[in-house]
């Protein structure tokens, strides 16, 4: 007899969540203007969201959607390698190429895809990579695909990666130091300098996840490489339009002759349909709207200020964060699921990240804020999180 899924661990715990009113998942939002949702009738201030331009709402960025589909259809029904290769999708790449600095840029239908056909492709056999503790999941999934070696330096400490390059290095062909430009999470930026140093060093490539540090860090949102100056330091740089760029896909950015390499190697390129021509349209209108308008990375690192200092004001932990991300330390899961449903419930909305995601006993609400936010708002959800650190007694300093 079949063996069914339902007895396992992550569906008890499910269940247990929705018996008692807790589970925090799949919450099916009804409207939507950007900074504010609607769900079961509600109208909610959105504070879990990477839309971190606030453009999924841009009167451009939706226009160029629109005359998109009305040009080549709603989808490409084939991968970039074969017959879904627009010319919108190679514009792209040239626009993106120069936004970031890269001799080449190549775009991908997902975020995802993108990790796992790029890493999968430049690591093989005889190469080895050395990942962030705390990178991205994308990234852990990819080195299952890699024919290399996997090895992990503790988060951000480059003593740590040290060790892992000296130990490591003479033992293979290629080894790519591999880390998030912005950790997704607790909103740290890379010491990518040192990183960068270590690299030149032992004579490892620097490949950057980028997903959260493109759109908002550096000149314009170019990025973490921008961020510290690096751009042509960097041997890959990957991030995502999910998030700034209010779509969906991802791009690989470097030097000519390896992103023909990815171009021809990475499978998830190679067999995937390509990103439609309306997410394609979409990523290109972002890209003109925050090249022409500076108020959006204004209003944005205002808005960051505004709610960091204001968290700070009230008691919170938020990790020294120096990004839109700002996490709100909890400390027990069960509590920031009940934290997360009681913001809910007076109209702010959040997300909790429990174990796995973090370390046991350090659950937190990860919040994160757009350049649409408007003030008001902002202060309402301060209110209300004053409110709940008072009512459920949650920690000032991290245990």
């Amino acid at each position: 007899m079949r063996k069914s899924y339902a007895g396992s661990k992550i569906i008890q715990k499910a269940d247990m969540l929705r018996k008692h009113n807790l589970y925090p998942f799949f919450r099916a939002i009804e409207a939507s203007d950007g900074s504010t949702v609607t769900i079961s009738g509600k109208k909610q201030v959105m504070i879990g969201s990477n839309n971190y331009l606030g453009l999924t709402h841009h009167p451009e960025v939706q226009e160029a959607a629109i005359k998109a589909i009305e040009k080549y259809g709603t989808g490409c029904t084939g991968s970039r390698f074969l017959n879904g290769n627009l010319n919108l999708h190679e514009e792209l790449e040239e626009k993106l190429a120069r936004y970031l600095g890269h001799e080449q840029a190549i775009v991908f239908s997902t975020g995802m895809q993108t990790n796992l056909g790029t890493l999968s492709a430049i690591c093989g056999p005889k190469d080895c990579m050395l990942f962030d503790s705390e990178n991205h999941a994308s990234i852990l999934d990819a080195s299952r695909l890699a024919f290399g070696t996997t090895f992990k330096f503790k988060h951000n400490d480059m003593d740590s990666l040290e060790e892992q390059l000296e130990a490591n290095c003479s033992r293979f062909q290629r080894t790519i130091i591999v880390a998030d430009g912005v950790f997704s999470m607790t909103g740290d930026i890379l010491n990518l300098p040192k990183v960068i140093e270590l690299a030149k060093k032992y004579d490892a490539f620097v490949y950057v996840d980028d997903a959260h540090g493109l759109g908002v860090m550096g000149n314009k949102g170019r990025g973490t490489m921008d961020h510290f100056g690096l751009a042509d330091q960097v041997d890959f740089n990957m991030g995502t339009f999910s998030k700034s760029f209010a779509s969906i896909g991802g791009v690989m950015s470097g030097t000519k002759e390896n992103m023909d390499y990815v171009k021809h190697s990475a499978r998830s390129f190679m067999f995937s349909a390509s990103m439609p021509p309306s997410a394609v349209a979409t990523v290109s209108a972002c890209l003109d709207v925050i090249e022409k308008d500076d108020t959006i990375h204004e209003n944005l690192w205002e808005n960051v200020r505004f709610m960091r200092e204001g968290f700070k004001e009230i008691g919170f932990y938020t990790y020294e964060s120096k990004t839109p991300i700002i996490p709100i330390f909890i400390g027990d899961d069960l509590k920031a699921m009940q934290v997360t449903n009681y913001l809910m419930e007076q109209g702010v909305f959040c997300t909790p990240v429990i174990t796995p995601a973090v370390p046991k006993g350090e659950a937190l609400i990860r919040t994160s804020y757009m350049a649409s936010h408007k003030k008001e708002d902002l202060q309402y959800v301060l209110d209300v999180f004053k409110r709940a650190k008072k009512e459920m007694e949650i920690p000032s300093i991290m245990h």
